[in-house]
């Protein structure tokens, strides 16, 4: 059969792609320190990293509590904690920082429950506003154009603009049930689990959510998978935290040529 220069061009990009994707494993990255968190949490949902600090967003399903809580990064040590649940709404999703304020959704527990979509000051961890949204969101990512938020393992992905004017809902046309999102250097970056077994952290076309790089991860030495929650990126640096209590934050960085290939952008 006669092919083209074009044609074979596309089929050359195509297999580099292919190849990429396929080599592109947490694996392949550097571990850096693994640092115990030292606060009880229960069961942890969303991370985000910024100057020092952590955050983290956990739920007590028995006490039907929800909490925000802020850490000394280096040491794990708790400086504060705050309830969150309102009413039914007490489940805390995938957070993110935007300025001086970090957004957290706390929805129903339940799959098609309702959520209201918090905007709170990172120091304090009171809450400034919030918009509602019926449905369950899972977790919220803030960008430039306003926010991206996933439903129950973000099966439908939604934009919003900052004062909760919905802009569009999609069908997330990954089978990747993401848990944490956040926006880094213009694309989304979205963290969850493939199977039982297997997880995935990949970047995303903030327009089309087309799938532009892909990094598959395995479990911790306890049997639970890198992804199966908070997920954050940094200055180059990624940080997991997929373990209920005691719960362990992990760090990586880049430890291949991949990256420039995929995406120019990840690591600046």
């Amino acid at each position: 059969m006669f092919l083209t220069r074009t044609r074979i061009v596309s089929l050359v990009l195509l297999a580099n792609l292919q190849a990429v994707l396929a080599q592109d494993r947490l694996e392949q990255w550097l571990p850096g320190p693994v640092i115990p968190l030292q606060a009880k949490l229960h069961h942890v949902q969303g991370i985000d990293v910024e100057a020092g600090y952590l955050w983290v967003s956990s739920i007590d399903a028995k006490a039907k509590k929800g909490y925000l809580s802020r850490f000394e990064l280096k040491s794990g040590r708790l400086l504060a904690q705050v309830e969150v649940q309102e009413g039914r709404r007490i489940h805390p999703g995938g957070i993110c920082l935007d300025e001086d304020s970090i957004w957290l959704p706390v929805a129903e527990y339940t799959r098609h429950g309702s959520t209201s979509i918090e905007r709170r000051n990172k120091r304090t961890l009171q809450r400034i506003d919030a918009f509602n949204v019926d449905d369950h969101i899972g977790c919220v990512a803030a960008g430039p154009h306003g926010l991206v938020g996933g439903d129950w393992d973000s099966r439908i992905l939604y934009h919003w603009l900052r004062d909760g004017k919905e802009v569009s809902r999609t069908p997330n046309p990954r089978e990747t049930a993401y848990q944490d999102l956040k926006i880094v250097n213009g694309k989304l970056m979205a963290s969850g689990g493939i199977s039982r077994d297997k997880g995935a952290i990949e970047w995303l076309d903030l327009n089309s959510y087309a799938l532009l790089r892909r990094v598959t991860a395995g479990k911790t030495g306890r049997g639970t998978p890198y992804t199966n929650e908070g997920m954050a990126f940094r200055d180059g640096t990624l940080y997991l935290l997929p373990e209920d209590d005691p719960s362990r934050l992990f760090t990586l960085s880049e430890n291949s040529g991949l990256a420039s290939d995929a995406d120019p952008a990840f690591g600046r």
